[in-house]
């Protein structure tokens, strides 16, 4: 049995530029959580333009399983740069991207950005996707360590969103997973992760009876957290299998 729970807040901005959807056929379910960039109100339109594309490529089902997710972000990335062009706003229609389909007993998984996508096994974090940010290439590097990202001065500078032009896919289609690997998964834009660790995730994870009860609790010490901080706004889709 699968169940999930979707949450978005504005945070301390005046639009919420964080775009999510749950789609659900009874035999595929489908989550997407984006996060808009480029102000001026069009980052929202962004997200909203990439979780419509999904929507509408979920239920024209034409894609399998294994490539609905890749197929669906080209799709999505290239009616973003002609939206772009036709509202003159090429530096200010970008987002990020984590979408995770769940198909039979398969997870199937695609990101770009910093929004990330965890997976939870026995209350533990198991992966994590990683962010397709400056502070992140430098944890690659050895320069910082995993901890630091959080604070870093440059931890909103991305390498790779939807709105750029890209040379090849700029996304990354992570390893399939069976749905017996997974207990639970967050996707999450950085408005949320960057305002909890994930010790705290976990903690709250072994503590909770139902996914609502997890993202409602999680989403309690985001805030705390947050207080006086400006928050950014901070969205969060939980899912649990089993």
């Amino acid at each position: 049995m699968i169940t999930s729970y979707m949450y978005t807040n504005v945070g301390g901005r005046k639009v919420n530029e964080d775009s999510c959807i749950t789609l659900e056929d009874g035999k595929e379910k489908c989550y997407v959580l984006c996060d808009g960039l480029g102000g001026h109100g069009k980052g929202e339109v962004a997200s909203g333009m990439v979780t419509e594309v999904f929507d509408q490529c979920y239920h024209a089902g034409v894609s399998k399983p294994d490539q609905f997710i890749a197929d669906t972000l080209m799709v999505a990335q290239s009616m973003l740069l002609s939206e772009q062009i036709a509202q003159k706003a090429q530096d200010e229609m970008k987002t990020t991207a984590t979408a995770v389909l769940i198909s039979e007993d398969t997870v199937y998984r695609g990101y770009i950005g910093d929004s990330r996508i965890y997976v939870f096994k026995k209350n533990k974090v198991k992966e994590r996707t990683l962010d397709h940010s400056v502070p992140q290439m430098l944890v690659m590097a050895r320069e910082i360590k995993e901890k630091d990202i959080r604070n870093h001065p440059d931890r909103n500078r991305l390498l790779k969103v939807m709105g750029i032009e890209w040379e090849e896919p700029a996304f990354k289609i992570e390893e399939p997973l069976r749905t017996d690997e997974c207990q639970a998964i967050l996707m999450c834009s950085d408005g949320f992760w960057e305002l909890i660790t994930e010790k705290e995730m976990c903690k709250i994870l072994k503590k909770s009876n139902t996914v609502q009860e997890w993202i409602e609790k999680m989403a309690e010490v985001v805030h705390e957290n947050g207080k006086d901080k400006n928050m950014d706004n901070n969205s969060a889709i939980g899912i649990w299998i089993g």
